[in-house]
């Protein structure tokens, strides 16, 4: 009788505790998860959810728990800022017919042509995560400082994953600089929730004129979008092409591999400059519907026809079982002969 009294007490005692932890869970995914899209059916919207294009295998959450229990991340080495040297101090304005990209970490470009200076997915914080301690870690300082960017005008957001929509530097910017905000459908509630109110929303194939000779359109991409538990695909993900008289240029965002970059190519052409995602790709049953590979990436240059490739979403947070260099050693092996390069983080491309 004791033993069972004994065994009650724990069990209850072991249910309670889970269903306290439960109930936070739950409190702080409601919290984090970000105001949904409200609008009319749409291709690519379904009146509660927004959708990929036929192909994509969604992952839930059982496969989460597969993959975080079966991980065998690569290696990475942390470096500090006294282990690097900053990149010189940008341009205030490239006012010729060049396209000046500056890298400076992650999907975080500086992009300067036209007259017009462009942050594309700009993070400068520590993690990318709601918290300051814990999450997904730095380990390789943004190549150029906060404080030596020039006079921003536009901020375009591919989507509102942590290691994309860093709201700590989006408010910094905005409090910095007159910028117009370029975000998917949706994210413009949260960024407007957060303080920050000079925001157009787009849907794929949709654009804003932001000078009188350059334009901006956001494009399909195969992704999904979150910030808590509650929030799955509530907003919009998206690519985007720049257009403009020194030649148009093409940010991928995060996206998976389907059969619209030929499409991109063709409303678009020519493709001056693309920049493409090549990390956080391993393990491919885990990761290849929302996040291509090194060889997939090529396979996007050559579709979407561009001249030139960059490199990007590698080398700065460990965010798959890919480790720090595998990303550039499987872009090497896929390349035969193609114009798609890196840069070191702080170095730029001046593209004529």
């Amino acid at each position: 009788m004791i033993q069972m009294a004994l065994l009650k007490t724990i069990g209850f005692w072991v249910i309670s505790t889970l269903g306290v932890f439960l109930v936070i869970a739950l409190i702080i995914g409601w919290w984090l998860s970000a105001p949904a899209y409200k609008g009319e059916l749409l291709d690519n919207f379904d009146g509660k959810t927004f959708i990929n294009r036929e192909g994509y295998q969604n992952k839930g959450f059982t496969d989460l728990l597969k993959w975080a229990t079966t991980r065998r991340p690569g290696p990475w080495i942390e470096k500090s800022e006294a282990d690097v040297e900053f990149g010189a101090k940008p341009a205030d304005r490239v006012n010729d017919s060049t396209q000046v990209i500056t890298y400076i970490n992650h999907s975080t470009f500086l992009i300067q042509t036209d007259s017009v200076n462009i942050l594309t997915d700009p993070v400068w914080s520590e993690r990318v995560s709601p918290f300051s301690f814990a999450g997904p870690k730095r380990m390789r300082p943004p190549g150029i400082r906060f404080e030596d960017l020039p006079e921003i005008d536009v901020v375009f957001i591919s989507h509102n994953h942590y290691d994309h929509l860093d709201i700590q530097t989006l408010k910094r910017i905005n409090e910095r600089f007159d910028t117009q905000f370029i975000v998917p459908l949706g994210v413009d509630a949260y960024l407007n929730k957060m303080g920050i109110e000079n925001t157009i929303a787009l849907n794929w194939w949709e654009g804003v004129d932001v000078s009188d000779s350059l334009r901006i359109d956001a494009v399909e991409a195969q992704h999904f979008s979150s910030r808590g538990m509650l929030d799955r695909d509530k907003t919009l993900w998206a690519g985007y092409v720049i257009q403009s008289n020194n030649g148009n240029i093409y940010f991928a965002g995060d996206t998976g591999y389907n059969n619209f970059f030929t499409e991109i190519g063709e409303r678009y052409a020519p493709i001056k400059t693309a920049i493409i995602p090549i990390g956080a790709y391993i393990p491919r049953w885990f990761m290849s519907p929302v996040h291509v590979d090194p060889a997939q990436a090529v396979q996007i240059h050559h579709d979407v026809g561009a001249e030139l490739s960059i490199g990007m979403h590698f080398g700065t947070f460990p965010l798959a079982d890919d480790g720090e260099q595998q990303p550039l050693n499987d872009l090497e092996i896929a390349l035969n002969g193609e114009n798609f390069i890196v840069i070191k983080e702080g170095s730029n491309v001046v593209i004529d």
